[in-house]
């Protein structure tokens, strides 16, 4: 096992990549119990309001991805400082990203329907992680054999072609799927050959015309939102609780018939 671990983590640098997904997973974990630990009116923790103000998390998470990022860039990947700054980073990441959805919305929209995109976007940052530390890099230059890297030509072409990819994903709607075919370009490929989302770039300007083609996205996109809305939902509120609209309804007592 220690083998493996200096093997893996310890010679190629990624150990303070490491320590920065663990400590980002496990303070979006903690931050996440206790505001809900908060909301519930149980144990000692409160809102901090200095003079009446509202001091969201995330204002102390930038100040500690700014300090663990300038510090990590000076440090290198190796050594205790890199450590060190690894782990500040990715407790600053996990309280800004935990809070993603006010930054997008520019509202507090925490316990809102709109919130679940703070948890959408710490899931995706963490499995994207997770790819680079298992080997993945962007847009696949680690497939390249050294006798392609060494080939200019086939290695710019290699680039150019998975980052089309990327475009027509993100054109298309495909949000996710274009950020993790960053990392494997086998998915983006695949949302680049499928039907485009309702509303997309790409279906606003190709779809047009084509009948056929804008039923078949509207049929697909509405079958597959009523497969799987329900369970995403379902584990979105295990991860980081239940929006107060649901909450309020699952309270409130069927009326009588």
């Amino acid at each position: 096992m220690g083998s493996w671990f200096h093997q893996n983590f310890v010679e190629p640098g990624k150990v303070p990549m490491l320590l920065a997904l663990v400590s980002f997973v496990l303070t979006f974990m903690v931050t996440r119990m206790i505001t809900r630990l908060i909301r519930a009116e149980k144990g000692p923790f409160r809102n901090v309001r200095p003079g009446g103000m509202h001091i969201h998390h995330v204002v102390p998470g930038v100040v500690l991805m700014v300090i663990g990022g300038f510090g990590a860039v000076g440090s290198g990947r190796h050594g205790v400082g890199a450590a060190v700054c690894a782990v500040i980073f990715g407790i600053g990441a996990g309280l800004v990203l935990d809070e993603f959805a006010l930054i997008l919305h520019l509202d507090d929209v925490y316990w809102t329907e709109q919130g679940r995109r703070s948890v959408e976007v710490v899931v995706l940052a963490a499995a994207l992680a997770l790819l680079v530390l298992s080997g993945f890099s962007p847009l696949g230059v680690d497939s390249l054999s050294p006798e392609e890297r060494q080939d200019r030509t086939s290695l710019l072409l290699s680039l150019v072609l998975s980052f089309v990819f990327v475009l027509i994903a993100l054109s298309k709607g495909k949000l996710w799927m274009a950020l993790v075919g960053t990392l494997v370009p086998p998915v983006a490929i695949v949302a680049a050959l499928r039907l485009a989302r309702p509303g997309s770039p790409w279906a606003r300007r190709f779809y047009r015309r084509r009948h056929r083609a804008r039923a078949r996205m509207t049929l697909r996109a509405y079958h597959r939102d009523r497969r799987w809305s329900a369970p995403r939902r379902r584990v979105q509120d295990w991860i980081g609780g239940a929006p107060d609209d649901e909450r309020k309804r699952a309270a409130t007592p069927a009326p009588p018939r």
